[in-house]
């Protein structure tokens, strides 16, 4: 773990294949890093960009687009729990995330038999497959971990969801009979970019909806208390130039948590980053804040929602531009 005491871990929210080989293994020696996410944008960029992937696309010619995507995501996923699970067989996390085909979100026994696939073929104990929060995910969810398959719960704006996400994997646990490792992942600055041009001009602080809303939805899982389960703060990279890079790692530092953010984020953090816990926040202070984004006319819910939507639009559009191009 990154900070011993607060059981508070980083992990990088990057793979692309050149860089497990060098950097990602610098990073874990350091002791910065212990766990990696990813997810279809994360791919995208990673095989459209890289020339890494050309030598195995050249084997895979007999192949359909979603097999070709799914031999390079597998290789580089497998690559990254090898050299991950010394960490893992620490019970320092060790974890490495993929996600289910996007397309899936809404469908519960498709999600269900990728998850399974996936989690048999890449065969390493140290992966977390990631499922969407939707109602769908929810029972694809319960239906993974009761088999003893790590989860990344994903796309978390609200409450509800986190609550639904808890739920299902204690219902998972309790069939399985063991912990199961999960992790809720909060997205944190989306909703930030979404409502600070509106809360400058209403005179309202910027940049702490994103904070306070995740704080919130983390109060919330630590109370629910579920074996196995921590919040995962997610998007948190800095989109405004006027904040710290490090500044949503700082500011959701919490006992029994996971931040997973860009590379030159965890650097800028562990460079400059205050290692103060920051978390829970003072409930009157967060609800003050709130009461004036409503003041200003603003739907908080509602944008929440759109997040959630446009979040699933975007994996999808990121998982059909890899498809095309292959």
């Amino acid at each position: 773990m990154y900070i011993e005491d607060l059981k508070f871990s980083l992990w990088a929210d990057f793979i692309e294949r050149d860089y497990l080989d060098k950097e990602f293994k610098e990073l874990i020696e350091a002791k910065t890093i212990n766990g990696a996410t990813s997810n279809p944008a994360i791919f995208k960029n990673a095989i459209l960009t890289s020339s890494a992937y050309k030598e195995q696309l050249s084997q895979l010619q007999d192949l359909s687009s979603k097999e070709k995507y799914e031999a390079l995501a597998i290789y580089d996923i497998q690559k990254a729990a090898d050299i991950l699970y010394p960490l893992y067989e620490q019970n320092d996390d060790g974890y490495v995330s993929i996600e289910v085909d996007p397309y899936l979100c809404d469908d519960a026994k498709g999600t269900i038999a990728e998850g399974k696939r996936l989690f048999k073929t890449i065969d390493r104990k140290n992966v977390m497959i990631k499922v969407p929060a939707t109602e769908a995910g929810y029972t694809a969810m319960e239906a993974l971990t009761s088999e003893g398959i790590p989860v990344n719960a994903t796309l978390i704006f609200k409450k509800s969801q986190a609550i639904a996400c808890a739920e299902a994997f204690a219902r998972g646990g309790v069939k399985f009979g063991e912990n199961v490792d999960t992790v809720i992942s909060v997205f944190v600055s989306r909703v930030d970019r979404a409502l600070d041009a509106k809360l400058a001009k209403a005179g309202v602080d910027v940049a702490l909806s994103g904070i306070y809303n995740s704080a919130a939805i983390y109060a919330e899982i630590e109370k629910m208390q579920v074996k196995g389960c921590r919040t995962l703060f997610a998007s948190t990279g800095v989109k405004d130039d006027s904040l710290p890079q490090h500044y949503y790692i700082e500011k959701l530092l919490a006992y029994n948590s996971v931040n997973t953010a860009p590379i030159d984020t965890i650097k800028a953090y562990v460079t400059d980053g205050s290692k103060k816990q920051s978390l829970p926040i003072d409930e009157e202070v967060m609800q003050k804040h709130f009461r004036k984004v409503f003041q200003a006319g603003i739907d908080f819910d509602a944008v929440l929602e759109k997040q959630i939507a446009d979040g699933l639009d975007a994996f999808k559009d990121a998982f059909s531009e890899i498809l095309e191009s292959l």
